[in-house]
């Protein structure tokens, strides 16, 4: 491993992307950028509802993080693929579990971008149960297993049964839930009509929400109108139902109500990456403080920035969106260059220019530059603004003619099983075959 003056950024997220892109620009010679992520690519979060409903294939929503840093760079950056296990701060070296083994990556100047995980330890069941919503492979998983469900409901002959088959409960009513809940009933509506023998009354899918209304980001008249958008569609609401426990046949709310149901989405609750644990930094509910101008006090050379860290903006704190991330990854870097050529920091400040939210095809709710948009101009909005986001103008092309296609044909109901030659017809039982559930 090259020991010349690294600039390591642990995470390949959108602040560690951006901040790379931002550091190659005007990079000072004799330094380079080094990235470390265990992912080969950039996964666009708050795409993954569009996978659930089937609107876009799930490589429309990465980005190949050596694509997006670029060949022209190549000399002044280094792509390693593997898991950041530990920080030796007085030795400035990175330890890295690689393809190639393990490695030590010396830097001069480390970045902590790693984002945050699932926490499936907020409600009981949770792990056992219920389907997370953070990665892509969650969202295919999820895609599979509702056509997995309709396609069971087909050969149920109970018609308790079909309906408990049926119904597809999300736990969480903010951006993600808002939007997976939408997504999937439009996904159910368009694929009713290759099922014949499923009835649209045997589909339903509930949203339950711990809060008087959707979406708390937002304005309240955008949350109501959240609600409204995702009732027209036929989605069930619940406001200020509180999950208690989740279990293999529904979700038991506070207060004893049983909501059967056979499958139960998550989109609620983050934990730090383990590799905050290790670190003698200090932290608020596992995201690392950081001083106004994004460096890490008490670790020289230390910088954090996106989901796993703390950033103050202004009198507040910086929401963990992709829009801050954005924001912060441009600030950082314009500081590391300050720091190498020996200038004076600069604290960060970003002014929001809003927050959107789909709630199903052609509807979506918007803030923007603080002017409410709801319906059509709100769902327009929110396409354009992750289309720009996107890398390249072939992958912006392909996303753009998969959107396009999806407003004017059904959805794409194929159930991919990624099953190799050798284990063709290797007897094992389908995951759906037996499936407990409670009767109450």
């Amino acid at each position: 491993m090259d020991t010349g003056k690294n600039i390591v950024i642990v995470g390949g997220g959108f602040a560690g992307t951006t901040l790379a892109k931002g550091l190659l620009r005007r990079l000072p010679p004799g330094h380079r950028v080094v990235l470390v992520s265990e992912e080969s690519y950039t996964t666009f979060n708050p795409m993954l509802a569009e996978v659930v409903g089937a609107a876009v294939f799930p490589e429309h929503v990465v980005a190949p993080i050596r694509q997006m840093l670029g060949t022209a760079a190549a000399e002044r950056s280094q792509f390693v693929m593997g898991r950041a296990t530990g920080v030796d701060a007085p030795g400035r070296t990175l330890a890295v579990d690689t393809l190639a083994g393990p490695q030590r990556v010396p830097y001069e100047h480390l970045v902590l971008a790693f984002g945050t995980r699932a926490n499936l330890t907020l409600v009981p069941g949770l792990a056992e149960h219920a389907l997370p919503l953070k990665l892509v492979g969650d969202a295919l998983h999820i895609r599979n297993r509702v056509l997995q469900r309709v396609a069971r409901i087909e050969l149920e002959t109970d018609p308790a049964e079909r309906r408990r088959l049926g119904h597809f409960i999300v736990i969480g009513g903010g951006f993600s839930g808002v939007e997976t809940a939408g997504s999937l009933s439009d996904f159910l509506r368009d694929a009713l009509r290759y099922y014949p023998r499923v009835r649209a009354d045997e589909l339903q899918v509930t949203v339950l929400q711990d809060a008087e209304r959707l979406l708390l980001e937002l304005p309240e008249p955008l949350g109501r109108a959240a609600a409204r958008s995702l009732q027209a569609r036929g989605v069930v609401v619940r406001l200020g139902a509180r999950a208690e426990r989740v279990e293999a046949g529904g979700v038991v709310l506070a207060g004893g109500e049983f909501i059967a149901g056979a499958t139960v989405i998550c989109t609620i609750g983050t934990q730090a990456n383990p590799l905050v644990a290790q670190l003698a930094c200090a932290t608020q509910r596992g995201r690392i403080e950081t001083l106004p101008d994004l460096s890490v006090p008490g670790w020289p050379g230390v910088w954090a920035l996106g989901d796993c860290a703390l950033v103050r903006n202004g009198t507040a704190f910086a929401p963990p969106t992709a829009q801050f991330a954005v924001a912060e990854a441009r600030a950082l870097a314009r500081n590391l260059l300050a720091a190498i050529a020996g200038r004076a920091t600069l604290p960060f400040s970003h002014t929001s220019r809003g927050m959107m939210a789909t709630t199903g095809h052609l509807k979506g709710v918007a803030l923007v530059f603080g002017l409410r948009l709801s319906g059509l101009p709100a769902w327009l909005l929110w396409r354009a603004y992750y289309l720009l986001l996107m890398p390249t103008l072939g992958r912006k092309v392909r996303i753009f003619v998969e959107w396009t296609w999806s407003m004017f044909f059904s959805a794409d109901i194929t159930h991919l099983r990624f099953t190799r030659t050798a284990d063709a017809d290797a007897p094992h039982p389908h995951p759906l075959a037996h499936t407990t559930h409670t009767t109450r």
